[in-house]
């Protein structure tokens, strides 16, 4: 299974993903992008800055697979109201 590495630039600051994570192909990568942006965003409120990174998502051999800014995830899809879950 390969393993991809998320390494979020914002501005000139890069915080480098040691680790990775292995998962089935790009598209699996995608989604994890988008679900760490989430994550991240909810930082944004401290950190504004948080709206101008970028994930850059690359493989083993550290070619970046894909781009992912974070305020992709903003719009990537409705989120249900928390008061009786429909989509608004």
């Amino acid at each position: 299974m390969p393993r991809y590495f998320f390494h979020t630039h914002i501005g000139d600051d890069v915080v480098v993903d040691p680790d990775g994570r292995e998962l089935d192909d790009a598209d699996a990568a995608w989604e994890a992008a988008k679900v760490l942006a989430v994550q991240l965003l909810q930082g944004a409120a401290a950190d504004p800055e948080l709206l101008r990174a970028v994930l850059f998502v690359a493989d083993e051999a550290g070619e970046i697979v894909l781009e992912f800014p974070l305020t992709d995830a903003l719009a990537a899809e409705p989120m249900p109201s928390p008061e009786d879950g429909t989509i608004h």
